[in-house]
């Protein structure tokens, strides 16, 4: 992980172009434990602490049914993160990769994802464990576990068949 915007030996930083083909409207806002990158964890864990994700009005009609699952993809912005490196030396190690070799929050588009364990569902609020973002995080999106997941509409032509 970066600390606090330093470029390690070996890291290669550009200057992004400025951003004009696509809107996010955020959903929601993950609220956890965490205020400072140096306390959050590296990846989530399923035994960490119980995170709540609160969806905003008018989507949080869009949680009826979640309960059937128990693991949720959670789509999330990292909005403290830099944007620019495009060679990064994670471990410090002297040894660089590129960005999109890399589970790194420092990318061109800091969307995060977690794979987090369904706990419960309180009013317009999800509760989770297996966050590994920062408090007030903005939330893009939240969908059941892709692996998890059946499909409710019938087969259609040039879907995957198992057989």
């Amino acid at each position: 992980m970066v600390r606090r915007d330093e470029i390690r030996a070996g890291e290669v930083a550009v200057e992004a172009p400025e951003a004009n083909d696509a809107g996010i409207v955020f959903i929601g806002r993950i609220h956890t434990p965490w205020q400072d990158r140096m306390e959050c964890p590296r990846q989530g864990r399923h035994d960490g602490p119980v995170c709540r994700i609160e969806i905003f009005k008018p989507w949080a009609a869009g949680l009826h049914g979640i309960e059937r699952y128990a693991q949720l993809e959670v789509l999330y912005w990292l909005d403290k993160s830099r944007r620019d490196l495009v060679m990064q030396s994670p471990k410090s190690d002297g040894e660089t990769r590129g960005v999109f070799s890399l589970r790194s929050p420092v990318r061109p588009n800091p969307i995060g994802t977690s794979l987090a364990k369904f706990e419960r569902v309180e009013g317009n609020s999800v509760y989770v464990r297996g966050l590994d973002c920062l408090d007030g995080t903005p939330l893009v999106d939240l969908k059941p576990d892709r692996c998890l997941f059946t499909p409710l509409a019938p087969p259609q032509p040039g879907d995957f068949q198992k057989g």
